[in-house]
C-alpha cells in the first residue's frame, strides 16, 4: 500500500509489474550511485508541454507524488529561469516525509536550487527564503543585482550557459543527482550539449489541442531513447527513459 491512503495509487507496468508501489519502492528504482541528469516534464498526449501557458495545468496527483520523489532523491534541482517566473516558482523546499528521508540518508534537507539565467531576472525572495544556498548559472558579462549576490552566482559560458560547465560546477560541489525541470529550451539545449541521462515524462490522459509548447524547443538534432520503466496511475502514464547512446543518435 502507499504510504499516505490520500495518494495517488502509482502501479508499475515495465519492466517488473508491481501493485500499488510504496514510496520505498518507487524511490529505490530512482535511486542512483552513478552522476545522473534527470529531466522531469508533463505533456499531453498529443504532445502539449503546456495548458494555458502553463504545464501545472496538466499535472495530477500522480504526477506530483512522483515530482516530489524525483526531488527527494536528487541533490539538486536545475530549473532555467524563464521556468521559474511563468511556473512560479519560490525558494525550493520538499516535504517533511522528503526531508526525513533525506536526512536519515546523509542528503541535506532540502535539495540545492541552481537556476540558468542569463540575465539574472529573478524573484530576490528565491535568494533570500531559500533554505539552502541557490546556485544561479549565468554568463560572463552577466551583472549580478545586489538582491542575489547571496547566491552562489557561477559563471558557466561567455554568450550561453554550457550544459558540461554545469555539471562540472555541481560535481565540484558534491552534487552529482541532477534533476532538471525544464523548460524546453533549457532540456533541448542540455540534449545539444549531450549532457542529459535520462528523461521522466508523464503522459497526461489529454489531447490539448492548441499551440502549447513541446517538451524540447529549439533542438539541434533529434536524440534517440530507450526505455527504463512504465508506470501508470489510472489513465495516466509515467515514463522513464534513458539516453540512447549507441545507436548513431
Amino acid at each position: 500500500m502507499a504510504d499516505h491512503p490520500d495518494r495517488a495509487r502509482i502501479d508499475r507496468l515495465w519492466p517488473r509489474v508491481g501493485a500499488d508501489l510504496d514510496d520505498a519502492a518507487l524511490v529505490a528504482d530512482l535511486s542512483s550511485d552513478s552522476p545522473v541528469l534527470r529531466v522531469n516534464f508533463v505533456a499531453s498526449v498529443d504532445g502539449s508541454a503546456t495548458q494555458e501557458g502553463r504545464s501545472g495545468g496538466l499535472s495530477d496527483d500522480a504526477d506530483k507524488r512522483y515530482f516530489e520523489l524525483l526531488r527527494r532523491v536528487s541533490d539538486v534541482v536545475l530549473v532555467g529561469a524563464g521556468t521559474v517566473r511563468t511556473e512560479g516558482y519560490g525558494a525550493l523546499r520538499v516535504s517533511d516525509d522528503s526531508v526525513r528521508w533525506r536526512v536519515e540518508h546523509g542528503l541535506s534537507e532540502h535539495p540545492v536550487f541552481a537556476i540558468v539565467s542569463r540575465s539574472l531576472d529573478l524573484d530576490p525572495a528565491i535568494v533570500a527564503e531559500a533554505p539552502v544556498r541557490p546556485i544561479l548559472f549565468t554568463i560572463q558579462d552577466a551583472l549580478i543585482p545586489a538582491a542575489l549576490a547571496a547566491a552562489d552566482v557561477v559563471v558557466a559560458g561567455v554568450e550561453r550557459v554550457e550544459g558540461g560547465r554545469i555539471l562540472a560546477a555541481l560535481a565540484e560541489r558534491g552534487l552529482e543527482t541532477v534533476l532538471c525541470e525544464g523548460g524546453p529550451h533549457l532540456f533541448a539545449s542540455l540534449l545539444d550539449d549531450d549532457v542529459v541521462d535520462e528523461l521522466c515524462l508523464t503522459v497526461s490522459p489529454v489531447l490539448e489541442g492548441g499551440d502549447g509548447m513541446r517538451i524540447t524547443s529549439g533542438l539541434a538534432e533529434r536524440r534517440g531513447l530507450e526505455p527504463v520503466s512504465i508506470l501508470r496511475s489510472n489513465s495516466t502514464l509515467l515514463l522513464r527513459y534513458r539516453r540512447a547512446r549507441d545507436r548513431g543518435y
